[in-house]
């Protein structure tokens, strides 16, 4: 009897741990597949871009989206900077911005994602961020932050160039 209840514990044990084993593969699977479903959005919203073809890059963000640039004064829900790029895209090429490094991080439920990106840019280096949502089974940009990337070495030339800019935009505030 002990021995039938020993192969039995056993054999259970076993079983659950393979079982683990098995949703663990499962869920890195996953994963993998969903940062490269990520990657192939962010990849794509970018050539859309270079490419001038706003209505896929605009279809690529989330209604009531957000785009915060490079300037302190750009903050635009979707519609907004769709209004403001226009002009950029009608002339046949917008921005031109490749990934040359990216990290992609997602919540417990795969429903959201953030994403950190190096760019090369016709401004030289820049970084990205971002949020993503799962919406009806596809990924949509939440939120975008595009900034500029300044060599510690030059922050205070920089800050000198724009100070007597900025230094009204905080004026407002």
């Amino acid at each position: 009897m002990k021995t039938l209840i020993f192969y039995s514990s056993l054999f259970f044990l076993t079983s659950c741990v393979t079982e683990k084993k098995d949703n663990a593969i499962d869920s890195l699977s996953t994963v993998t597949a969903e940062e490269e479903n990520i990657n192939l959005v962010l990849d794509s919203w970018h050539r859309d871009a270079a490419q001038a073809n706003g209505p896929a890059y605009f279809e690529a963000i989330s209604e009531g989206g957000i785009f915060i640039g490079t300037d302190a004064t750009e903050n635009w829900e979707k519609e907004d900077f769709k209004k403001w790029s226009q002009p950029y895209f009608n002339r046949g090429k917008a921005w031109n911005f490749t990934s040359i490094d990216r990290n992609v991080y997602f919540s417990s439920e795969l429903d959201f994602a953030w994403f950190d990106e190096l760019l090369s840019t016709q401004m030289k280096m820049c970084r990205g961020s971002g949020v993503l949502e799962k919406e009806h089974g596809k990924w949509k940009i939440k939120h975008y932050v595009l900034s500029m990337t300044i060599p510690n070495e030059i922050v205070d030339s920089v800050v000198s160039l724009k100070s007597s800019i900025e230094d009204s935009v905080l004026a407002l505030y």
